[in-house]
């Protein structure tokens, strides 16, 4: 089974996003943000995070067609030719080199990201959320299909 990572950029240092790659050994960094960039935090802005990375030996890649805000909800993009695209891109990816899917947000049960996780499981990917270093959350399975709340408050107790 193929594995893959998924980390939020948040309002952490370069440095804290940087330890938290190493921690995990993370090769290849693919950014699904639509709009890669950050007012507060410019180190995350795609060219400066995207030169860091190559500095530190970290491999990085921008598939904007895994980009969130979509007209109509990032679930009725899931159908288009386009997301599946992006899909197989990342995939690709993914299956040659230690890969983290990063975007903004923190927690990915807030984020477009658990969408993108959901079809990776059914790809047959494990997908692990890194929310800190040292820190893990795998949503539990249930026995029908998990529904990402992307704007609902949830409980998650089993954040590890």
């Amino acid at each position: 089974m193929n594995q893959i990572y998924t980390l939020g950029t948040s309002n952490r240092s370069l440095e804290d996003f940087f330890e938290i790659l190493k921690e995990y050994q993370i090769e290849t960094v693919v950014d699904v943000r639509h709009f890669p960039t950050s007012r507060l935090f410019p180190h995350f802005k795609k060219e400066n995070l995207e030169k860091f990375l190559k500095e530190n030996g970290i491999d990085y890649f921008h598939i904007e067609k895994l980009g969130g805000y979509r007209e109509g909800g990032y679930e009725n993009y899931m159908e288009k030719k386009e997301f599946k695209e992006g899909l197989e891109e990342l995939m690709k990816i993914a299956k040659n080199k230690k890969t983290a899917i990063v975007c903004a947000e923190k927690f990915p049960w807030k984020c477009h990201r658990a969408f993108i996780s959901q079809q990776l499981e059914k790809e047959n990917f494990k997908v692990i959320h890194i929310i800190e270093k040292g820190r893990i959350w795998e949503p539990k399975k249930e026995p029908k299909e998990i529904r990402p709340t992307c704007q609902k408050k949830q409980k998650h107790s089993n954040i590890l």
